[in-house]
């Protein structure tokens, strides 16, 4: 069994490949994924590795391990199964760091949507440090597991509680992210908010999925930010919804702007269709807690001017989770250490 200095110089090694990913390497592992997911193309392929190689960097990693106290071993390690979700890149690579680094046992069930880029992480992971073989496990069915962690749609996630309620588990429902604008925000500023709501083609719960504007907000700044952004209507799929949704919002006479890849529309609705930005009016920011608090167990990230407002980030940050930020703010860790 490794011991937890090991562990963690494998994955700081494994950080240190991913940045300095050798260009055919990473040819490879977009030709690979785009395979199986259309989706997956070049950009949103680099800019997940590029995420997890920012998760690995040694000094915030160690910093985050360090905070747990782990033991050097795990006398007692557990089969943790995790059904990874697959709407953008290696999503499920922080569960899987997580478990791995607890010294417990991954019993990894890849998503159909991305069967490709977690396994061939965690296979390089097993080239730099063989030891983790023991400690890796990619499987059908997770009736061996100690304890899960899943993710999935509310619906899935009832079928979830129900088939795992006896198992200790971490059940993940669907979670989105907003923006609060208050139209004082620089070009700069709403150029950035671009990657918050189109990187991934907005398929992420931490993309942007609604604005809370000012009554009378003025759209132009923000769609003028946004121009760089307007190849993603060249995808073929975004396109499909694209067009899709504004016939819908033609034929049924919906308000809405659109700027020839993005569409704008007043919705009380938290959760936007690809290529759909949804917009709501506060009056002040008393209105805007108390709208927020409303939908507080649905929200994943808030993205805001300098991060201003409470527990924000600042406007491009959404897509650029540190280690330390756990899916629906649940310390996954944690969990793991009362195994």
């Amino acid at each position: 069994m490794l011991t937890l200095d090991q562990r963690l110089s494998a994955f700081i090694k494994l950080g240190d490949y991913l940045r300095d990913l050798p260009e055919e390497d990473r040819n490879y592992m977009v030709r690979r994924a785009g395979q199986h997911n259309n989706f997956f193309d070049q950009p949103n392929v680099t800019a997940a590795l590029i995420g997890i190689a920012g998760m690995l960097e040694q000094h915030q990693l160690t910093t985050w391990v360090n905070s747990y106290n782990l033991p050097q071993t795990n006398e007692a390690p557990k089969k943790v199964g995790v059904v990874m979700a697959g709407n953008i890149p290696a999503v499920g690579f922080h569960d899987a760091l997580c478990i791995l680094i607890s010294g417990h046992i991954l019993q990894a069930k890849p998503s159909s949507d991305d069967p490709f880029l977690l396994p061939h992480l965690l296979n390089k992971l097993c080239e730099i440090e063989p030891g983790f073989q023991e400690q890796i496990q990619l499987v059908m069915m997770l009736k061996e597991s100690d304890a899960i962690i899943a993710t999935g749609s509310d619906n899935t996630a009832r079928y979830f509680e129900y088939y795992f309620a006896k198992r200790p588990h971490i059940i993940r429902k669907n979670r989105t992210s907003v923006a609060v604008l208050t139209g004082k925000e620089s070009k700069e500023e709403l150029t950035a908010l671009g990657d918050d709501i189109l990187r991934y083609y907005g398929l992420g719960c931490r993309n942007v999925s609604k604005a809370y504007v000012p009554a009378e907000y003025d759209f132009t700044p923000l769609f003028e930010a946004l121009e760089y952004k307007k190849e993603v209507v060249n995808h073929h799929k975004y396109q499909n919804n694209y067009d899709y949704n504004k016939s819908i919002y033609l034929v049924n006479g919906v308000p809405h702007l659109d700027n020839g890849f993005l569409m704008v529309t007043e919705s009380q609705q938290l959760v936007s269709p690809i290529s759909v930005l949804f917009y709501e009016t506060y009056a002040d920011d008393q209105e805007l807690e108390q709208k927020l608090e409303a939908v507080q167990e649905k929200l994943q990230c808030v993205v805001s001017q300098e991060a201003i407002w409470p527990n924000s980030y600042a406007f491009g940050q959404a897509q650029c989770p540190a280690v330390s930020d756990y899916a629906d703010g649940v310390d996954t860790m944690a969990f793991l250490k009362t195994l």
